[in-house]
Order: structure tokens, then sequence, then C-alpha cells
């Protein structure tokens, strides 16, 4: 719809129906206490007609929407802020309820190689990226590496020397503990020993590991829950 016709912003819609201010008219849509002929919709901007139904839920509330922190299990290749859809999020995790709002203004937390699989955090709130961002050459991160090849006598010792606490899971695959793995790190000091890395999975950040998310799947990061 445009302009032209008698249309108006959802949140005037909902301001004047209340009656509230047109901030608090937003929250409530940004909240997705609002439906629109039945639906809900989450965006202040949308335009309704006279004629369409617009409804505000009993269960409505003006406080704050807190920031979200999101936890994805990212697949090999993928781009992990597409990989954030509302179909997707984990059916074990269902406390916080989904709103649009919550992809928004997402900051992306320690760097992963494309090509590499597992946990990738999103945060909304500024204490998880201060210490993920700003203080992320503190946290250690486990990275488990499938790799092929025969290594160095002296291999693990260099590995030891090089990243920080390498230890052998099975004969193929290594474990790292370091802080923090730059990018194409772990494949170069694999290649340093005689070892090409085949995979690699970041298992856990700090205290936060990935528990039962399946590939490309993500949760939320629960209030209890500290890096």
């Amino acid at each position: 719809m445009n302009n032209e016709d008698n249309t108006i912003r959802l949140a005037k819609r909902v301001a004047d129906m209340v009656p509230c201010s047109r901030r608090e008219a937003e929250n409530y849509i940004e909240g997705a206490y609002v439906t629109v002929d039945g639906e809900i919709v989450e965006e202040p901007g949308a335009r309704v007609a006279p004629g369409q139904q617009v409804a505000l839920s009993a269960d409505a509330t003006l406080l704050d929407i807190a920031p979200v922190t999101i936890l994805l299990n990212k697949p090999a290749g993928a781009d992990a802020l597409a990989c954030l859809l509302p179909e997707a999020r984990s059916k074990d995790a269902q406390r916080v309820r989904f709103l649009k709002r919550h992809l928004r203004n997402l900051t992306a937390c320690l760097a992963l190689d494309k090509q590499a699989s597992g946990l990738f955090v999103f945060t909304q709130d500024f204490r998880v990226a201060r210490k993920l961002v700003d203080e992320g050459a503190t946290v250690e991160q486990e990275l488990i590496v499938d790799v092929e090849g025969e290594i160095a006598d002296n291999g693990l010792t260099l590995l030891n020397q090089g990243a920080g606490k390498v230890s052998w899971q099975n004969e193929h695959r290594l474990r790292f503990a370091v802080k923090p793995p730059k990018p194409g790190l772990v494949g170069k000091l694999c290649a340093d020993v005689g070892l090409k890395a085949t995979a690699v999975k970041r298992q856990r950040i700090g205290r936060i590991s990935m528990s039962g998310l399946q590939p490309g799947e993500w949760r939320y990061l629960q209030g209890y829950e500290r890096f």
C-alpha cells in the first residue's frame, strides 16, 4: 500500500487505539503483541487500512525487550548470519519468545573460517560483546581438527608450543584448546608438522559448548549461562 490511499502507519493506529505514545506503540509492535487481521505484525512502519482489524494482546507489556545472544552450530562453508532463520531454532530451547527484532543489530563474535564448522556467537548484549570481542584474547576456544598424514617425530610438542594445549582424540583427530586461534592458524600449524587439516570444528568458547545443537541449528544463550 502507498501513502496516497487512506492507510496509516500501524504504530499510529495502535497509539490512537490504546491510547499510548507513539514510542510505546512501537514497543508493543516490536514485542509481537499486535495483530492485524489475526496475524502478528512486528514492523511499526507497516501500513493498515481503516477496515483492517488491529488488536493488542491481553498480555502485552512495555517492559524493555532484553538484548539476546545467539549460539549457532555453523555448517562448514555456510554464511553464519544466513543460518539464523526462525525455523532453524532448536526445538529444545524455547524459553525465549522469538522476535524479528532479535535478528537486528547483531555483533558477530570471534571469527571462524568459512570452511570451518561449529560454535558461532552473535550478540546484541554489550557485555557479551565486551567479553568476546574486546577481551577475546583471554577466552579459550576448543577446536576439533580432523587430520591426514604422518606427524613429525616431535610434532605434538611443536603444536603445543605454537598453539596452547593440543592432544590426540584418536589417530585421525586432534583437540586444540587455544586463546585465541586466528583464522588459518590451525591449518598452518598442522602443515608445519606434516599434517593436513581436513576439517575444523569449534566445539567450545569459554564455558559454553554446542551441547546438542545440530548443524545449522541455533538457540538463545540462557540467563544463567556465562562464557
